[in-house]
């Protein structure tokens, strides 16, 4: 029973004072050239010794080498205009500052590719790189080329394709896609249609775990108001779920702690790994371990424990970093906790 409900992080991490901005999604960096890369390389080694010492079982990268998680993978492909951002609405709900797509989309280089062996030589736990999918990129920049969301959904997918089967030969044992577009209900159409399909040519033969990750965005201003107009049931998922259960991915990553999501949609992924979200990234409250045992409980009542991964609801990037690790410590605590009814 000892390898049951074992912990891992939705992707971000807060990045350290010194390498950038605190508390912003799209922080100014305060290197350049190769001192920046050093910074990004530092910055990646802390974030992975502190989940260690948290007691996280499943590590991430913490995200430091990215500016944003979206945009930051964009302005690594060429035919991307990283430089003369337009203003667009993001999630149906805030205006961001994105890169433009000026012509044809290509992957000449790497993109995270460096960063992720980097990560992987810096642990001997299992370990885990996230990458935006297909719709998610589609619906976080200008386009200005294709013209037409679907090809250019097939295009990413193709380009996300070859990153992750080059991430996924450095050792990585997961590979999530974070697709928080797939919870936009006008997006809905575009998720059955194609958004699920190029999600799986993304993921497609990867020598890996994969996972999506659906959530209801970090805990910025936009989208605490967007969940306050959900009313009292967040059926989002409902839509989405059937879909994802009949594909090959491995793993689901969902928000289930502090929010309105009826708990026993988690049937509708029995097939799946679930990364049970007990972490409230929308608030800097610090769960107490008894708090995030209850979340994993409500859960295990829908799942089997052996398919039950305790993690945070979303990214954790605009926290404070004495937040985000402390929240992380509780949520080892309450794993342990629920790992005690099976003993």
């Amino acid at each position: 029973m000892n390898g049951l409900l074992k912990t891992t992080i939705a992707g971000s991490l807060p990045k350290p004072l010194w390498l950038a901005e605190p508390l912003q999604l799209w922080p100014k960096w305060h290197f350049e050239g190769e001192a920046l890369l050093q910074a990004q390389h530092d910055a990646t080694a802390l974030a992975i010794r502190e989940q260690e010492r948290a007691g996280i079982d499943i590590v991430s990268d913490g995200e430091q080498a990215r500016q944003h998680f979206v945009t930051s993978f964009l302005e690594g492909l060429e035919g991307v205009d990283g430089a003369n951002k337009k203003s667009v609405l993001l999630r149906d709900r805030y205006e961001g500052l994105v890169p433009v797509v000026k012509g044809p989309l290509a992957r000449r280089k790497p993109v995270f590719v460096d960063i992720a062996r980097f990560a992987r030589e810096q642990t001997s736990r299992q370990l885990k790189f996230t990458l935006p999918g297909p719709l998610t990129l589609v619906d976080s920049l200008f386009d200005e080329f294709y013209h037409d969301r679907e090809k250019l959904a097939h295009e990413f997918a193709v380009i996300l394709n070859a990153e992750a089967r080059e991430i996924a030969a450095r050792g990585i044992d997961v590979i999530q896609f974070d697709e928080p577009a797939f919870n936009i209900e006008k997006l809905f159409d575009d998720v059955a249609k194609w958004g699920v399909s190029t999600l799986e040519h993304a993921a497609a033969g990867l020598s890996c775990k994969t996972a999506v990750h659906i959530c209801y965005g970090y805990g910025i201003k936009p989208n605490i108001d967007w969940k306050r107009s959900l009313g009292q049931e967040w059926r989002q998922y409902e839509k989405i779920f059937p879909l994802i259960a009949s594909s090959p991915l491995t793993q689901v990553s969902l928000e289930c702690h502090n929010s309105k999501v009826p708990i026993e949609l988690l049937e509708l992924l029995s097939s799946k790994e679930l990364l049970v979200g007990s972490i409230d990234v929308a608030s800097e409250i610090i769960e107490t371990p008894e708090e995030v045992a209850k979340t994993i409980r409500k859960a295990l009542k829908y799942a089997n424990p052996e398919k039950v991964f305790p993690c945070t609801n979303c990214g954790m990037a605009p926290l404070q970093r004495e937040v985000a690790y402390a929240k992380l410590r509780s949520l080892t605590a309450g794993a342990a906790i629920v790992r005690r009814d099976f003993e």
